[in-house]
């Protein structure tokens, strides 16, 4: 039986001098089981992934850095060879990222919860974090008090309109200064509207439902934009962030920059910052040094923490 045109190529590229062609590019966009790939100098090309990643487990994603070797006429290329990533965030699925743009709206409701997993994930890998605020016409108080609440973690907060266009100059600049962003939150947010005026695009936008206050999900997949001097990813947008399984519940703490001047203070050296008598870090929120929102939200996180750490093994 002849193989198919499909095998040949691969057989052909794991076989033949053509390695001597490889390039190596970005991975900027992925539909089903066609990538496109971008070089230094802007060239795109469409390639798949051959199976060898595959058996290594590896699963290709936005932001990758990646070997490939194009294809010849109208033949597609092939991925060979996914170079170590820097970063790697599961939700959304992207690679390498600098700088996590976390944007929450008045409309839908902000789940804060949602981003604190975010920033704790983001800050882990080194990542920068910046909040955005969108529809701040509609609520003006929302930006001061989430400024309020992460005034202690040094990360910035934007309150924009992308409607309105204000406020996006600031955040244009931060942006340009952080790298390889990536625009994520909630669905409904507005994340496809700002790319539109940031980047002078016509991405698709949607609404909120009466019904739910939820946002309808517009974009489809995960997108690398580089224009006006940014390079963006353009995320779809979710409700739900799954805890990590592999999270040792005591270095959580680690993530929550707001409690690094209170470490050693505690009455326990092994503190958690979980109502232990004599927490200093507790101390700091009635004081109101740092966000008792943030360190509610902590602990919360914490307690699902160590109920997943416990089941790890069932």
């Amino acid at each position: 039986m002849m193989k198919s045109d499909n095998n040949n190529s691969e057989f052909r590229i794991q076989n033949s001098e053509l390695t001597e062609s490889r390039l190596n590019g970005t991975l900027v966009k992925g539909i089903g089981s066609f990538y496109t790939v971008r070089t230094e100098g802007g060239t795109e090309y469409t390639v798949r992934c051959m199976k060898k990643i595959r058996r290594e487990k590896k699963t290709p994603m936005v932001g990758d850095r990646v070997c490939f070797t194009p294809g010849q006429g109208e033949e597609h290329g092939w991925l060979e060879e996914i170079l170590p990533r820097q970063t790697e965030c599961l939700r959304p699925p992207v690679a390498n990222v600098t700088m996590l743009v976390i944007v929450i709206a008045p409309v839908p409701e902000p789940d804060m919860v949602l981003a604190d997993r975010q920033i704790s994930r983001a800050l882990s890998q080194g990542m920068k974090v910046i909040i955005v605020v969108n529809k701040s016409d509609l609520d003006p108080g929302l930006a001061e008090k989430t400024r309020r609440e992460y005034a202690a973690t040094g990360i910035p907060v934007f309150a924009v309109s992308a409607l309105k266009k204000t406020g996006l100059n600031e955040l244009r600049e931060a942006m340009a200064a952080g790298g390889l962003c990536c625009l994520t939150g909630q669905s409904g947010a507005g994340k496809s509207t700002m790319l539109n005026v940031l980047l002078d695009l016509n991405l698709e936008t949607g609404s909120i439902s009466r019904r739910i206050s939820r946002g309808k999900n517009t974009t489809r997949h995960t997108e690398l934009i580089e224009k006006n001097g940014l390079k963006v990813m353009d995320t779809a947008g979710f409700n739900l962030l799954e805890a990590e399984n592999a999270l040792e519940p005591q270095k959580l703490k680690e993530r929550w920059p707001e409690f690094a001047d209170f470490e050693g203070k505690c009455r326990f050296r092994e503190c958690l910052h979980d109502r232990e008598p004599g927490c200093a870090v507790t101390e700091a929120a009635q004081r109101g040094e740092i966000s008792e929102e943030r360190l509610n939200r902590y602990r919360q996180l914490l307690t699902e923490a160590r109920e997943v750490w416990r089941e790890r093994y069932d």
